[in-house]
């Protein structure tokens, strides 16, 4: 076949250049010869080639694996730096195993007011230590936590990291985000802890019953200190008989009445009188207990129950209570205050006496210091101390708050004559307001004192108090105490459709050997509604100022009985009690009481137990003071207690037998 000039040559035929005579062609397939060992070669290459490509598979599946958790736990589900074990004793494991009742018993339990509200409670936190063994450059580590932890001293970091021991810490209880920045700096030696820190989400809200806890989580102050066991090893939460609602309406009034008249400390409390629970307890100044430990000394002082303070005439009701317990007056009796009483130096006087004979009620409404006096003169030393020591009056309250200071009287043997006619009226004794308001509630409920408490109690139990007196003493002391609202010294307390009796008492305060006439302690102790107490209200100023509302007067009748007021109208229906307005009239009726009550037929004539006074005792003379106000205790008893320092700081100390250089009390 002849070849075409398109045809395709063949593999066969010779090539040749074009123009190149035919037999310079040369063959167009070259032979070439492979030995074996070639071959060998060249499969050897080929599986290492497939090998290679096996393992550079393994490895990428490896480090996209890699790249997947890392993203998961630095980008998608990121996780907090493992903490290093505490070195305590881990809690013994729940008999069901579970890890939640494990947590709860890690951390210290809460405690809420009465109603759920909560008031402390614990988070998890981290502190930091290092074993400087383990450092490798102590400046560069103390830079960097710097960096991160702005509050630490970088030198004083730099010499615990310097030294020879192997635990040290740089820093507690910091946050979260502290402990991942810390954990990414990737310093060895440095650790983390894992604690807690008590946080109070309402601040100063019940701050001294609350207390504090120091850095390591102990409590070192009120309830926090008192239940500091079972804090640790329960984990249900403590309910308080606080109620915020009704602490923030006392708070709210005291931090008012002090404002207005500049005192310098305030302090009140509202009582269950049927079961002895402390509804509110504020003291003025106080503090936030997030900052307990930089608060100052006086803002954590409790003037509730460690303060003790003379109670001025609130304390008549206590001494018409025993007088009429025990039968030694009757209401349609009464004393001769026509003449001051006037006992070695001593002269006893009444503001804005009535010069002249006073029924038992009108001793309670006048506020008469001579009346109270005779009436406990009627009754004697030995009956009088047994009286007080039956109310409490001579010993610590037995309430959940370690703060709670003992009184200071007189001790049996130097319970003199000048003591028995003092104390009638609230001078030569020292108690903290507690102390006067669950004796009066003690008056108030049926004559059962229930010890006063700072924990609700549980649904469906029952308290148990002691009976200190009898029912009808309890009935006729609230329709007196009512008295003293109506027509007495109490009236700026009156809250109407909740029938509010109570007692004024205005004390001045010691200063030195004597009494400081401008410097008191003024007080309203109330309870409300009197015609079936339920609560118990007190309201105390210390050191108030006159203003030209007040008439320039700065006793209790004018600026603490105000406040009580307030408190019952806010703070009542709170508690569930709504003003009796269409029954007043019928309460009202049922309530009433006679300034001068007609005797009996039969009974003995007024004035029987102590028919006149004797003959004034003759006496040097002595000074005679600015006239007091309305409301107010203006006699000063002989000076039997310390001074005031003594009164906060050193609540032990027995208190003196008058000495001669007493001022007359007035």
């Amino acid at each position: 076949m002849t070849e075409g000039p398109l045809a395709a040559p063949s593999p066969s035929s010779p090539a040749r250049r074009f123009g190149a005579p035919r037999e310079a062609a040369v063959p167009r397939m070259e032979t070439v010869r492979i030995t074996a060992p070639d071959l060998q070669r060249r499969a050897a290459l080929e599986r290492t080639r497939e090998r290679l490509v096996l393992a550079a598979g393994g490895f990428a599946l490896l480090f996209a694996a890699l790249v997947v958790k890392l993203a998961d736990a630095s980008i998608f589900d990121p996780r907090m730096p493992r903490l290093v074990e505490q070195r305590v004793k881990p809690p013994e494991p729940p008999a069901d195993g579970s890890a939640s009742d494990l947590m709860l018993r890690a951390q210290r339990a809460m405690i809420t007011d009465r109603n759920g509200e909560i008031l402390a409670i614990s988070l998890p936190t981290a502190a930091v230590y290092a074993n400087p063994r383990e450092m490798i450059d102590p400046a560069e580590t103390a830079r960097k936590l710097k960096s991160v932890l702005p509050r630490l001293d970088e030198d004083v970091v730099l010499e615990r990291l310097s030294g020879d021991k192997q635990f040290v810490y740089l820093a507690r209880q910091i946050t979260p985000r502290e402990q991942l920045q810390i954990n990414a700096l990737g310093i060895p030696g440095v650790y983390f802890e894992s604690t807690e820190r008590r946080r109070y989400p309402m601040g100063r809200v019940a701050a001294q019953v609350l207390g504090g806890v120091d850095v390591d989580g102990n409590g070192v102050a009120g309830v926090e200190r008192f239940f500091e066991q079972r804090l640790r090893d329960d984990p249900a939460p403590l309910r308080l008989s606080i109620d915020v609602r009704v602490q923030a309406v006392v708070r709210d009034e005291l931090s008012r009445a002090m404002e207005e008249f500049s005192a310098i400390g305030a302090c009140g409390i509202v009582m269950d009188v049927r079961t002895g629970e402390i509804v509110a307890m504020a003291s003025l100044p106080d503090y936030d207990a997030n900052t307990f430990g930089q608060s100052p000394a006086d803002d954590r002082f409790n003037r509730c129950v460690t303060g003790v303070y003379e109670p001025g005439s609130t304390f008549k009701l206590q001494t018409a209570s025993m007088a009429l317990d025990n039968n030694v007056v009757n209401l349609w009796n009464g004393f001769d205050a026509s003449h001051a009483i006037r006992i070695g130096r001593f002269t006893i006087n009444d503001f804005e006496g009535k010069h002249r004979f006073l029924y038992v009620p009108e001793i309670l409404a006048y506020s008469s210091n001579i009346g109270a006096a005779r009436m406990a003169e009627a009754a004697g030393p030995t009956l009088q101390r047994a009286w007080m020591e039956k109310m409490g009056m001579l010993r610590r309250l037995g309430v959940e708050l370690p703060e709670a200071a003992a009184p200071m009287a007189p001790p049996a043997a130097n319970w003199k004559e000048v003591s028995t006619l003092t104390i009638a009226f609230g001078h030569g004794i020292a108690v903290s307001p507690l102390h006067v308001v669950a004796g009066t509630a003690a008056i108030a409920n049926g004559g059962v004192y229930m010890r006063p408490t700072v924990v609700a109690a549980e649904s469906g139990t029952t308290r148990e108090g002691r009976r200190v007196m009898q029912q009808s003493t309890s009935d006729t002391m609230r329709r007196l105490m009512r008295l003293v609202v109506t027509d007495g010294f109490g009236k700026n307390a009156e809250v109407p459709g909740y029938y509010v009796g109570g007692k004024t008492g205005t004390a001045e305060k010691i200063a030195g050997r004597g009494y400081n006439r401008h410097s008191r302690v003024a007080a309203f102790m109330g309870a409300f509604p009197m015609n079936a107490p339920r609560y118990a209200v007190y309201m105390m100023l210390d050191e108030p100022h006159a203003t030209k509302a007040t008439y320039g007067y700065a006793t209790a009748g004018w600026v603490s009985a105000p406040a009580a007021g307030r408190v019952i109208a806010r703070a009542a229906p709170m508690l569930g009690l709504l003003p009796q307005i269409e029954s007043a009239a019928t309460i009202s009726a049922q309530l009433a009481i006679p300034l001068q009550p007609p005797r009996p037929g039969g009974a003995k004539p007024a004035g029987a137990p102590v028919a006149t006074t004797p003959a004034p005792r003759p006496a040097p003379p002595v000074a005679t003071a600015p006239r007091p106000a309305p409301g107010s205790v203006p006699a000063a008893a002989p000076p039997v207690m310390p001074a005031p320092r003594d009164l906060r700081h050193e609540a032990r100390a027995t208190v003196p037998a008058p000495g001669p250089s007493a001022l007359a009390v007035r």
